[in-house]
């Protein structure tokens, strides 16, 4: 018999910022070069752990960028936290948000595409302009049914979402790790199909144990040098 190969979880990260009202009032050559400090940390953590980068500026008030943080060890957020941080840039910035949570196989079988709950112990941010962000709470009662009933309901929940293929899903697990239950991503290129699946998703059954989703961000895929010329 061959020898299964284990998949490697990921710690996942979604980690969101504002800049200080100080920073406008800084001299541009000084904003330049402190531009490039945290640019130049952002490209070294970069080739150590899967890092995407999204504006949220004049979408929100309470917050302006947003990293997506993904790897194998959890120890490279806080040494990426602490090197940015100490960054010309860095030392304007104050994180608004930050949700942790760790990838696992769906306990939920996809009878349309059985492979997605394998693919969901590896997240592979895909090339989509827009990601929609939330923290996830079920309520206890959820639990307390048995797993196949929690299937049949699931069942219409997947059936929903594979009518919108234009949306990928994210579905990453915090139980114990964070405040939140499950942080959903959503990635598209299309805004109107996530809010119609959304929509949707209200009127179905499994919907009516959901005990808290929010805040909810909506963000633009933007690569880091350009987020950090907007201010």
């Amino acid at each position: 018999m061959a020898e299964t190969t284990e998949v490697k979880r990921q710690f996942v990260n979604f980690r969101f910022f504002k800049v200080l009202p100080e920073w406008r009032f800084l001299d541009d050559k000084l904003k330049e070069r402190a531009k490039e400090e945290s640019l130049n940390a952002y490209q070294e953590f970069s080739s150590k752990v899967i890092l995407r980068s999204y504006s949220t500026l004049g979408i929100r008030a309470d917050c302006e960028f947003m990293f997506w943080r993904i790897s194998e060890r959890l120890e490279d957020f806080t040494e990426m936290s602490s090197q940015f941080f100490k960054t010309g840039f860095g030392k304007y910035v104050v994180p608004t948000y930050s949700y942790l949570c760790m990838t696992k196989r769906s306990s939920y079988i996809d009878k349309i595409s059985p492979e997605h709950g394998e693919s969901r112990t590896k997240v592979v941010p895909g090339k989509y302009k827009y990601i929609f962000v939330y923290p996830f709470v079920k309520s206890r009662d959820w639990y307390q049914f048995p797993l196949p009933e929690r299937q049949a309901m699931m069942d219409e929940h997947i059936r929903v979402g594979n009518k919108y293929p234009s949306v990928k899903l994210n579905t990453t697990y915090c139980f114990g790790l964070d405040d939140q239950e499950f942080v959903v991503a959503f990635e598209s290129d299309v805004p109107k199909d996530f809010l119609d699946l959304v929509m949707e998703l209200r009127e179905s059954k499994a919907s009516k144990y959901t005990l808290r989703d929010t805040p909810t961000f909506t963000c633009i895929a933007k690569p880091f040098k350009d987020i950090l010329n907007d201010f």
